[in-house]
């Protein structure tokens, strides 16, 4: 009969702390991490990204002696 009552204490441990496992990975599952961007710098920063990109273009069509489209 003591063995039979370990083992029930045992499972119940083990269900407490499973369900103390549960509820903490929900809590955590709820918190948020916002990250705020402001919008003139993103916009700059991709302002800038274009102007690299066609800048790249125009030397490519420049090295190859192609005239831009808007030439043509």
């Amino acid at each position: 009969m003591q063995s039979l009552n370990k083992g029930i204490v045992m499972k119940d441990r083990i269900a407490g702390l499973l369900a103390a496992l549960v509820c903490a990975l929900a809590l955590g599952g709820c918190v948020t991490i916002n990250i705020y961007f402001p919008a003139a710098a993103a916009e700059k920063a991709a302002d800038k990204i274009i102007d690299e990109v066609w800048q790249i273009k125009k030397d490519a069509d420049a090295a190859s002696g192609d005239k831009p489209a808007a030439a043509r």
